[in-house]
């Protein structure tokens, strides 16, 4: 049976101090108790990684104050970059929240804009584009009022940071959004 280790947001951390001697248990052929080996403070005990033991580290790669993952943790991972998904199963997903087609259609449009300026500029790139889950938190109430404080409270601020240097490409993002 496998069991999964989630880490979220794992580039938080020191990734080398944190794992310390499991570093090297963590790669695929140094797991199982044929691999095991004694801990550094205790004479008797000895550790190892189960071959069922996946670890799974999620990475916010727009957050530019965190940590650098370095090739030793790097190798032993395999990565996989996940992009916005504007598509049928979002509509899918707000249709039966009870969201309007018309609405769905407004912040898939709004956003694929937006993440194709976003996408093309050299300053940030496709790791920064905005995600579909500013639009999951949906509970109930009128949604056009809804729709307006997630721009409002969540994607115009992140628009002002992005370009918090260039107000005329924030007049003309927020513009977008904001049709």
């Amino acid at each position: 049976m496998p069991y999964f280790l989630i880490i979220d947001e794992i580039n938080r951390g020191n990734l080398s101090k944190i794992f310390g001697e499991l570093m090297m248990l963590i790669e695929a052929d140094k797991r199982g108790e044929k691999n095991k080996i004694k801990l550094a403070y205790s004479s008797k005990d000895q550790f190892y990684i189960p071959d069922n033991l996946h670890i799974i580290g999620t990475m916010n790669t727009a957050d530019r104050s965190l940590t650098i993952v370095d090739y030793t943790l790097r190798r032993r991972f395999a990565f996989i970059k996940m992009k916005p998904k504007f598509n049928e199963q979002f509509e899918a997903f707000l249709l039966k929240k009870g969201i309007s087609k018309d609405i769905i259609s407004s912040i898939i449009d709004k956003m694929t804009t937006l993440n194709n300026f976003i996408n093309a500029d050299e300053s940030l790139g496709d790791g920064f584009e905005i995600g579909h889950s500013y639009f999951c938190s949906y509970k109930s109430g009128e949604h056009n009022k809804w729709l307006s404080n997630v721009f409002k409270y969540e994607i115009i601020p992140l628009i002002e940071e992005y370009w918090f240097d260039d107000q005329q490409l924030i007049d003309e993002y927020t513009s977008i959004i904001e049709s």
